[in-house]
């Protein structure tokens, strides 16, 4: 990892481990902690924001350049040497540790919840970067597993070959479907890749037969990627998941370089689109978050099965 990159990390409060991994508390683990205002994934799929690592085993790789990312880009260079999953794991709830313990003399900040946060049992898999780059992704999700933590792994859905590999697969896997055709994946993705349109519908096709729980995340930006709610319902026919997630793009990090706040669109709008989007599938608008501009579809059925 170059000390440049490094040093911006370590500014925006990332703590990173050997030349790849990174670790950083979200905003809403800050939330919970200090005014019981939990993340939308707690109110969706039942896991505790207060108890979750944030953490990536790939903070300098990725297929894309996205727009809307939040990441620091043009910083990626070649992984020589890869750590030991268990190594990494352990490192991350120890530097998340560290970056915690200013909250313990806080009065806002219930004990018991402390005690809690020091001792994660989730893991998102995400962060920055794109996870399944990372060539022990099976071994880290196996690492979790066996300690009793629930794994969330978000992908851009370009390494194919990699969710068909994983053995065991993550509690949920996300795939993130920012465009409707290639067209507009082409300039708002940014692919570093020649043939990421042709390897995101590969892993469309895939997931159906993967034996975990399935979400789909479509990312919405203004005036780029809205609407053309007949042309994602298509692709996520193909990949079937059991959730969708139509979510708001939010004007932070590195993001403000390329995009501006007009980008953001209202939660009426993501809603709007949702259930617009619902209707093509015949299916429900579950839930939603108007603060973070998230809604929810799927069938009640399988919703009530969660947890």
């Amino acid at each position: 990892m170059r000390e440049d990159f490094s040093s911006i990390l370590r500014k925006q409060q990332y703590r990173t481990f050997g030349n790849h991994a990174a670790v950083k508390i979200c905003h809403w683990m800050r939330q919970s902690l200090l005014r019981q205002r939990c993340c939308y994934k707690e109110e969706f799929y039942g896991i505790k924001s207060h108890r979750c690592l944030q953490m990536t085993p790939v903070v300098n790789q990725c297929t894309h350049n996205c727009l809307f990312c939040w990441r620091v880009q043009g910083f990626e260079s070649e992984v020589t040497e890869w750590i030991d999953p268990e190594q990494m794991l352990d490192s991350c709830i120890s530097q998340q540790r560290l970056l915690i313990s200013g909250f313990k003399g806080d009065p806002r900040c219930p004990p018991e919840m402390f005690e809690e946060a020091s001792n994660p049992n989730q893991v998102a898999i995400s962060l920055a970067g794109e996870p399944t780059l990372y060539p022990r992704l099976s071994e880290l999700i196996d690492v979790c597993r066996r300690r009793g933590m629930s794994t969330f792994l978000v992908t851009n859905g370009t390494i194919p070959e990699a969710l068909e590999r994983l053995d065991p697969l993550p509690t949920q896997l996300y795939v993130t479907v920012a465009a409707p055709n290639e067209e507009i994946y082409s300039k708002l993705c940014a692919p570093r890749i020649k043939d990421g349109w042709s390897r995101l519908r590969k892993t469309l096709e895939l997931l159906p037969s993967l034996g975990t729980r399935t979400v789909i995340r479509h990312t919405l930006v203004q005036d780029w990627n809205l609407g053309w709610e007949d042309q994602y319902a298509k692709l996520d026919e193909i990949a079937d998941p059991l959730f969708i997630e139509p979510k708001g793009y939010v004007f932070v990090g590195d993001s403000r370089k390329r995009m501006s706040i007009s980008n953001m669109p209202s939660h009426k709008t993501v809603r709007d689109f949702g259930s617009s989007l619902a209707s093509h599938l015949g299916l429900e608008v579950l839930m939603e978050r108007e603060d973070s501009r998230v809604v929810l579809l799927g069938e009640r059925e399988a919703h009530l099965r969660i947890g």
